[in-house]
C-alpha cells in the first residue's frame, strides 16, 4: 500500500512540475501532458529498468513518447528521477533550451527517440523492438500514442508489422482522453471500437483506467507475461487531469496559462498530497 501511495505522490509531483514549467513559459501542451502523468510515474519509478547515472546503457528499457507534444510531462519525470536538475524545467521551450516543446533525443538526456510528427514515434518503437530481437537484447520497449494520433495511417502500418513479427517485448499505451486539437475524437474521425481494431492486428489488448496506478500496474504485469503477441493497453484518461482549468477541454491541447491559473492548480495538488498520507 505504501508503494502505491508513493507512486501516486510521484504522479502528483510530475503534474505539479509540468503545470509549473508550462505556466512559467505562459503557454503549452498542458492537456495531453497531464493525462499521462500516472503512467509516467509508474514506468519510471517502478516498472522500467533505467538508471539516470547511465542513461545510454544498451540494456536499459526504452520509453518512446510518440505523441511528442506531451514532452513537458516526460521532462518533469526525468527531472524528478534525477536525469537533470529540476531548475532546467524553467527553460522549457525557451531559446537555446535542451527541453523543446516536442521530445528531441539529441537535446535532452533520457529521451530515447525524437518525436512530434504524429505516427512516426510508434513506428520507431516497433523498429526498436525488432532491433532488440535481432541483437538478442532482453530489454522492454514501451511506447505511448495519442488517440488523435491513432487516426494516422502510419500507426496501423506499424501495428500490422508488430503483430506479424509477434513482438512480445513491446508494450504500447493509448492515451484515450477522447479529445484532439480540433474537437471530440468521435466527431472528427472516430476510433470506436478501438479495442477490436488492435485485437484484429494481432495484439493482446486491455482497457484500464489510466489514472488508476494499481490497475495500470496489473495490466503491465499481465502484458509482460503474454507470449507471441505485442500488447496494447488502452488508457481511459482525462485530458488536463489535475488542473481544473484544463480538464476535459479541447482548448487545453495548447493553451495559454496565467500565473494565477498555474499557482492555484499547484496549490490544489499540494493539498491532495497532504490528504494522501493523512
Amino acid at each position: 500500500m505504501n508503494n502505491l501511495r508513493i507512486l501516486e505522490e510521484k504522479a502528483m509531483e510530475i503534474r505539479q512540475l509540468t503545470i509549473e514549467s508550462i505556466g512559467k513559459v505562459g503557454i503549452g501542451h498542458i492537456g495531453g501532458s497531464l493525462s499521462i502523468c500516472d503512467l509516467l510515474a509508474l514506468l519510471y519509478f517502478d516498472v522500467m529498468n533505467v538508471d539516470p547515472k547511465n542513461p545510454n546503457d544498451d540494456d536499459r528499457d526504452r520509453f518512446i513518447l510518440s505523441k511528442g507534444h506531451a514532452g513537458p510531462a516526460v521532462y518533469s519525470t526525468l527531472a524528478l528521477k534525477g536525469y537533470f536538475d529540476k531548475s532546467l524545467l524553467d527553460t522549457l521551450n525557451q531559446s537555446n533550451t535542451t527541453l523543446p516543446s516536442h521530445c528531441d533525443k539529441n537535446l535532452t538526456v533520457g529521451i530515447d527517440m525524437t518525436t512530434g510528427s504524429l505516427g512516426q514515434g510508434f513506428s520507431c518503437a516497433v523498429g526498436v523492438a525488432v532491433g532488440a530481437r535481432m541483437m538478442k537484447k532482453d530489454f522492454w520497449t514501451y511506447v505511448c500514442i495519442g488517440d488523435g494520433e491513432s487516426q494516422e495511417g502510419q500507426i496501423w502500418e506499424a501495428a500490422m508489422l508488430a503483430g506479424f513479427q509477434k513482438l512480445d517485448k513491446l508494450i504500447a499505451f493509448t492515451d484515450y482522453n477522447k479529445l484532439q486539437i480540433d474537437g471530440n475524437i468521435e466527431q472528427i474521425n472516430g476510433l470506436y471500437p478501438l479495442h477490436d481494431k488492435w485485437k484484429s492486428f494481432g495484439w493482446h489488448v486491455q482497457v484500464v483506467d489510466g489514472h488508476d496506478i494499481k490497475a495500470l500496474k496489473d495490466a503491465i504485469t499481465l502484458a509482460q507475461n503474454i507470449s507471441g503477441r505485442p500488447s496494447m493497453i488502452i488508457m481511459d484518461t482525462i485530458k488536463g487531469k489535475g488542473a481544473r482549468f484544463a480538464e476535459n477541454k479541447v482548448s487545453s491541447h495548447n493553451m495559454p496559462v496565467t500565473e494565477e491559473m498555474w499557482k492555484e492548480a499547484v496549490k490544489e495538488i499540494e493539498e491532495m498530497k497532504v490528504k494522501l498520507w493523512s
